[in-house]
């Protein structure tokens, strides 16, 4: 790893601008550029990109290397900058998608910032420049990425954010620290469903009839529902049947570069599904 503590470096001074404006940041011998990820609703027999989720494709030497390579080789005092600065890049690249009525989903681990005060400040401070990047708080959900942090902080954090206009989603639900639980305490507007729990559940036979009473009861603590992973029709099928309200997958749209021209166009969901796939029922 070239990287070097960087926890007193500013951030601003390690992004720079390509020649078309798309600002990507520099950490050692990686060049981390903004992709987003279309995330859809269902509408009818139609599926419509609602949001995008922010996301890091870390390119050395002119070759992409895979996220979770770069992020597991972090030391572990360089996280915090490291983070910052992908959170400032996705804020930053994100009207270059050239779609007024998409919101963004953004990774914000809490265990990365070593101390509460800071925590909260670093929030205040990125809520008071959203404006310089053409955006408002109310367009931007916050995904908690790491569930083991300490309540009190946790509480704090949301509380921080949603006075502030910013909606939560709890990430990686159906595993590890992601419980019913958490959702109680934080009481988030979105529940992310983990796609590889998702992917590994659909397999069973009874997959629909169960994951109806799962999303069902997620909504009657008034949140929403995202599956994550979608990455065949199978799994598309399972989410819609029990009634989720936004799906993200590669089956649907992979992450595309900022600057990459966005496709509005709806989906069509008896496409996705196949030919010989049933009819199911839909809500929206």
């Amino acid at each position: 790893m070239t990287g070097r503590p960087d926890r007193r470096r500013n951030v601003g001074e390690a992004i720079f601008a390509d020649e078309v404006g798309i600002e990507y940041g520099v950490y050692g011998a990686f060049r981390l550029r903004s992709a987003y990820q279309p995330i859809f609703a269902p509408r009818g027999r139609f599926l419509r990109a609602v949001a995008v989720e922010g996301l890091i494709e870390p390119h050395r030497a002119g070759r992409r290397v895979a996220p979770a390579v770069f992020f597991e080789g972090l030391p572990p005092a360089d996280r915090l900058f490291v983070e910052t600065m992908c959170r400032v890049l996705h804020l930053r690249n994100f009207r270059n998608i050239g779609v007024d009525r998409l919101d963004l989903f953004f990774n914000y681990n809490p265990l990365i910032n070593d101390h509460p005060g800071r925590a909260l400040a670093e929030i205040r401070l990125m809520t008071r420049h959203l404006a310089d990047f053409g955006l408002h708080p109310g367009m931007l959900i916050c995904e908690i990425t790491e569930q083991a942090a300490d309540d009190a902080l946790l509480v704090s954090l949301v509380r921080e954010m949603r006075r502030d206009g910013i909606r939560i989603a709890i990430d990686d639900f159906g595993t590890g620290h992601s419980t019913e639980e958490r959702v109680a305490l934080i009481q988030p507007d979105i529940v992310k469903i983990d796609g590889t729990w998702f992917a590994e559940f659909c397999r069973h036979a009874a997959a629909e009839r169960f994951f109806r009473p799962l999303v069902s009861a997620l909504h009657d603590r008034g949140t929403k529902v995202l599956v994550e992973g979608i990455e065949q029709a199978t799994h598309l099928r399972v989410a819609l049947d029990g009634g989720v309200d936004l799906l993200q997958g590669f089956h649907l749209g992979r992450p595309a570069l900022a600057g990459t021209v966005f496709d509005e166009e709806p989906l069509s969901i008896d496409r996705l599904l196949g030919m010989d796939s049933k009819v199911i029922p839909l809500f929206g």
